[in-house]
């Protein structure tokens, strides 16, 4: 069997359209390989992420990560953290093995744990994109709770999302 097939579009495009804002990281540079520590085989450790200028009325965040290029029809989510508090603006390297803020919660990843999963795509496959993404929430709460699906998170996103910032890295096992 050969998994050729072609490369995935940006997801995000394909959503309705809303301001971004500002994310950086000490871990993840935008375009580039993922270091060994985002890596499961390696690290397993959620990146070190900073935002600012988040649109006005932002009441709380979601911060994903989620990879377009898996061999499937919906991709593979490796990371789905629900309610950050709107004061957070920064989250250290392996944050989603530590204690949450606020009333944060993680979603089952399509891994099927609740917290971060590094990178694993199938040996030989193209490189993977791995789109790291703070959602700016017009709401306290998404509304959703932890046996909530990816895609139920994503639903909701796209009627409460105020604004975008994205990263992403890449892998290639």
């Amino acid at each position: 069997m050969t998994l050729t097939r072609p490369v995935a579009p940006n997801p995000y495009d394909y959503l309705p359209p809303v301001p971004s804002f500002e994310l950086t990281s000490e871990d993840v540079t935008d375009g580039q390989p993922l270091k060994d520590d985002q890596v499961a085989a390696h690290g397993n450790r959620s990146p070190q992420l900073s935002w600012s200028g988040a649109p006005e009325g932002t009441q709380s965040y979601v911060v994903t990560c989620f990879d377009p290029d898996a061999p499937t029809p919906s991709g593979f989510w490796h990371w789905n953290l629900v309610d950050v508090p709107a004061g957070v603006t920064t989250l250290a390297a392996d944050a989603a093995a530590g204690a949450l803020p606020g009333d944060a919660f993680h979603v089952r990843n399509d891994g099927g744990d609740a917290g971060f999963m590094g990178a694993a795509p199938p040996a030989g496959d193209h490189p993977h994109r791995y789109f790291f993404v703070v959602h700016a929430v017009s709401e306290p709460s998404l509304g959703v709770g932890p046996d909530a699906s990816n895609a139920v998170v994503s639903f909701n996103l796209a009627f409460k999302t105020l604004g975008r910032a994205i990263i992403h890295g890449t892998y290639q096992h």
